[in-house]
């Protein structure tokens, strides 16, 4: 499972004209899942997202999590995470999970946020969506529960 975690003044997805995500202050997480992604995989994510101090505290220093600023979590499903570009000039999807493994690995990891106590706001998953955000930063992570 990888996601791509930026740090944000405001964020929100757009679904065919009609807004149907907005944050302000919080964390815009792009989630790609693998075809061998686990439950427990979504799990420690999740942990890992929730926990992450990268806004700053009062001298300055990345060491508050987006619970400790009162933040709030856009999650946005993205396969193309998984895009293989090494061969040829089309990446390959081929490591990406198919919707029947990845939308409950998906739900698993957004449940697992708001289980302690995070706002989540979300994308339609396999919906074409416009992300629009402000970087806060710019802060942008990549988190992953395999080694790159």
């Amino acid at each position: 499972m990888r996601a791509v975690v930026q740090r944000v003044r405001r964020a929100a997805v757009v679904i065919d004209g009609e807004t149907v995500a907005a944050i302000e202050r919080g964390l815009l997480v792009l989630l790609g899942i693998a075809t061998t992604d686990t439950p427990e995989e979504a799990q420690w994510l999740a942990d890992k997202t929730a926990n992450l101090r990268i806004f700053n505290d009062e001298a300055g220093k990345m060491n508050l999590s987006v619970a400790d600023v009162g933040g709030s979590l856009v999650v946005v499903s993205q396969f193309t995470l998984y895009g293989d570009c090494r061969k040829g000039r089309r990446p390959s999807f081929i490591a990406a999970a198919p919707p029947e493994t990845a939308v409950p690995l998906y739900e698993a990891f957004i449940n697992a946020l708001r289980s302690v106590g995070l706002p989540v706001q979300t994308g339609r998953f396999g919906a074409m969506m416009q992300v629009e955000l402000v970087n806060d930063g710019p802060v942008t992570l990549i988190l992953d529960t395999k080694e790159i």
